[in-house]
């Protein structure tokens, strides 16, 4: 009889509730090939943390406040993960800009969701830079992580529409449902081989490069 497939080990780094987190849990307690091996937050309040004792899972605190800069912080960081083993990291609500060197440590290995259609509006406030542009869509994103802030070669993209009505908070929750639906999908592909980063930097699923990303949403259907 065949062995069953080792599940592949996961790191979680989160700052806030960890939303994307639970829809990663949710995924992992259905069945998903990957393990969640640890919840690293640098926020000590996070609810993340909950989340992850909730349902069993280490809980680590990295108080950024307790390093004197942005490399050391990350350096401990980098030591902290690497305790766990895992063969992908994922940032779900992580809000620190990583340096290069920490960044280069897991080439092709670190995945982040961004609440916006890639490359447009990286960094904060997505929703309402979007508002106040017009935009008619709006969505999520999730791509490798790369020295550049939010500027990784994205994977998965859902795409919701910007209604009559709208603040930032409307549009926040209609985008947020659906980044619940592609970061398990994502970590799924990575986990079952399906998905990696070439040497050239871009993105390969079942072995075809993305010249652009996969969408789901507004007609595009599902992933």
């Amino acid at each position: 009889m065949p062995s069953k497939p080792v599940p592949l080990a996961v790191v979680a780094l989160v700052s806030g509730s960890g939303s994307n987190l639970q829809a990663l849990i949710d995924a992992q307690e259905q069945g998903a090939p990957f393990q969640i091996r640890a919840v690293i937050s640098n926020e000590p309040g996070a609810f993340g943390l909950e989340r992850a004792r909730r349902h069993g899972l280490p809980a680590e605190i990295l108080n950024h406040r307790d390093y004197p800069d942005r490399a050391s912080f990350d350096a401990a960081l980098s030591a902290l993960i690497d305790g766990y083993d895992p063969g992908l990291v994922v940032l779900a609500g992580f809000m620190r800009i990583l340096t290069p060197a920490f960044v280069e440590h897991y080439p092709g290995r670190m995945l982040n969701i961004h609440p916006s259609l890639l490359p447009k509006y990286q960094g904060l406030h997505t929703h309402q830079r979007a508002l106040d542009a017009g935009e008619v869509e709006h969505g999520a994103s999730v791509h490798f992580v790369t020295a550049e802030l939010d500027g990784g070669p994205v994977i998965l993209q859902a795409r919701v529409p910007v209604l009559p009505g709208d603040d930032a908070g409307t549009l926040a929750a209609r985008v947020l449902k659906q980044e619940h639906v592609i970061y398990p999908t994502v970590v799924r592909w990575f986990a079952e081989g399906r998905l990696r980063l070439s040497q050239d930097g871009r993105p390969v699923l079942d072995g075809g490069v993305l010249a652009e990303p996969r969408r789901i949403g507004l007609g595009q259907g599902r992933a």
